[in-house]
């Protein structure tokens, strides 16, 4: 009995994939990936998505290529220091890959991407370097229902954790009291950030970034596949054994991050450049009836200080304040925000723009009336984004 040889597309970048039985190329081309923080590890993973030809690769970072990241970082180069990580990655991306739609997003996780990102995508991978932003993406993640892969690295050692969508164990149902102590410590009593140099600082080397980036993206492949996935687990690899082990996340009863948001409609065209007003308007008259804006990023209005009784006006979220912009410039003590919870249609904030309040493009924002409440999505400008 005779049988034909397997023939090789030589043309086709992906045919040695594609002899993998379970292997659907198609499936990887659909699918959309969010990367958060293009570091050491995000890197590598962005690298990696590029290579096994992920139709579309959202890249969100707020920071600047720096020397220090040329020793650790695959896709930057000395003539990229100055410019943002998360351009400079799409740009390679789409060498790497040409067919690889690549969009960046030049900002923070925690206030400058909406929650229609984390919806849109398949899988969201963290590459981050801190407990507040991991806290802020698993909340998101679990709104949306949309799984997610956490990844750290420290000297030669590193973890992975697999969170199924909006099933627990999550992120948080694992943090100790430690570790909100650790967040709060970033605020000043009165809740202003507080300026840290060092945050994002820890010491790395490009081998456990690749090892651990290389681990991650590999179990995302294997869940958009529909694959067994190790959901709720914590995987370390300790470099100086040699040894990995895996542990059973345990879930937290009364977790806070176990809550599910139901979007009720689009807002009609709204994004963040609209006015509150808007969409306002918007809600009574589909809904019918007075409708007000609930904040879940807050807003102070003012800071005084009581002791010089000196006073600012604002329209910004508080925790976008850095050091000594949330001062008193006479005693330098920290001055005592007024807090903005929401905004109905005749208030003066409602004629500004959700951009102006910190609420990003793309996002999920809440309106009530009464005991209803409802969620409405933000449009995304898609022009406001570099795609490459």
């Amino acid at each position: 009995m005779s049988s034909q040889p397997f023939q090789i597309d030589e043309e086709d970048r992906f045919d040695r994939f594609r002899l993998i039985p379970w292997w659907d190329q198609g499936r990887l081309a659909r699918s959309t990936v969010l990367v958060v923080g293009a570091g050491a590890i995000g890197n590598e993973a962005i690298k990696n998505l590029a290579l096994l030809g992920v139709g579309k690769i959202v890249i969100v970072d707020r920071d600047l290529v720096e020397i220090s990241n040329l020793s650790r970082s695959i896709l930057f180069r000395d003539s990229d220091r100055g410019r943002p990580k998360a351009e400079v990655a799409a740009e390679v991306v789409q060498s790497i890959n040409p067919n690889c739609q690549a969009i960046a997003i030049v900002g923070d996780v925690l206030f400058d991407l909406g929650l229609s990102w984390f919806n849109q995508s398949d899988i969201v991978l963290g590459c981050l370097d801190n407990r507040e932003a991991r806290l802020w993406v698993n909340r998101c993640c679990w709104r949306v229902g949309r799984p997610w892969i956490d990844a750290g690295i420290q000297e030669i050692q590193g973890a992975i954790q697999v969170f199924e969508a909006s099933k627990a164990p999550c992120y948080e149902c694992g943090m100790k009291e430690v570790d909100y102590r650790l967040i709060q410590a970033r605020y000043s009593c009165l809740g202003i950030q507080k300026e840290d140099s060092q945050v994002g600082r820890v010491p790395t080397t490009p081998t456990i970034a690749s090892m651990i980036a290389g681990w991650q993206t590999q179990i995302a492949v294997k869940a958009i596949h529909g694959l067994l996935v190790p959901w709720g687990h914590s995987m370390v690899m300790n470099g100086f054994s040699d040894q990995t082990y895996r542990t059973q996340l345990q879930e937290k009863p009364d977790c806070l991050s176990h809550e599910v948001w139901e979007l009720e409609a689009e807002s009609g065209g709204a994004t963040s450049g609209s006015t509150i007003e808007s969409l306002l308007q918007y809600s009574a008259e589909r809904w019918s009836g007075e409708w007000k804006l609930l904040l879940e990023r807050r807003v102070a209005t003012k800071l005084t200080c009581d002791r010089c009784s000196v006073a600012n006006e604002l329209s910004v979220p508080i925790a976008r304040f850095r050091g000594r912009e949330g001062r008193c410039v006479v005693c330098e003590d920290w001055m005592n925000p007024t807090w903005l919870d929401n905004i109905e249609i005749g208030s003066a904030y409602a004629k500004l723009t959700f951009n102006q309040l910190g609420i990003p493009d793309g996002d999920w924002v809440r309106i009530q009336q009464g005991k209803c409440v409802k969620v409405v999505g933000l449009a995304i400008r898609e022009n406001e984004h570099s795609s490459r």
